[in-house]
């Protein structure tokens, strides 16, 4: 079993094999921590489902399902949605690093930019495609750019539709007053 099995389900929502294919092969080459952590370490910030073992991939299944709910609303061609799908899929891939860390690293954002792009050889993706999946895992947090403990870090504000869906996806699947029910196999019941 491949560590993207996991998201069997969100990488059928990728009409593209190429982009499929190639989240696939990114959802592998992440850091094994990820299918295992909570999404926040603390509690303070996401909700019970996303909290304890296997909760980082129960927060990503939400925002990729918002995402997919939402395309009925928001008007992306095919390409764009596929894309927004994979940065979902991955924007918290190297939460902690690429070498797991105690504690969230605030750069993660920009991390996972660097790490996909390290990562290029080994996917099928244009040029344009890398770069629009880096702007928007890069720009994930929204208004959240800065932190106290590491000033020097300062994340890019979503600015195209897209970085600001992918932003408004990820915050939604962090609230606190969404609960969602998982079977045994971490999917999404509807």
């Amino acid at each position: 079993m491949n560590k993207s099995d996991t998201f069997e389900n969100e990488l059928k929502y990728i009409k593209s094999d190429r982009i499929r294919e190639s989240a696939r092969t990114m959802l592998d080459l992440l850091p094994d921590y990820f299918y295992k952590i909570e999404a926040s370490s603390t509690g303070k910030y996401h909700p019970p489902f996303s909290l304890g073992e296997g909760g980082l991939v129960r927060h990503v299944k939400v925002a990729v399902k918002f995402a997919y709910d939402l395309f009925t609303i928001y008007k992306f061609d095919d390409d764009t949605k596929d894309l927004i799908i994979f940065s979902l899929l991955i924007h918290d891939g190297v939460k902690k690093g690429l070498v797991e860390t105690r504690y969230t690293k605030f750069d993660h954002p920009l991390l996972i930019g660097k790490y996909l792009t390290d990562c290029k050889d080994k996917l099928s993706l244009s040029d344009e495609e890398l770069s629009r999946i880096v702007s928007m895992t890069a720009s994930h947090m929204g208004k959240w750019t800065t932190n106290s403990f590491e000033p020097n870090i300062i994340l890019p504000l979503p600015k195209t539709v897209e970085e600001k869906f992918v932003h408004m996806c990820d915050f939604l699947s962090s609230r606190k007053f969404v609960h969602v029910d998982f079977d045994e196999k971490e999917s999404i019941l509807e």
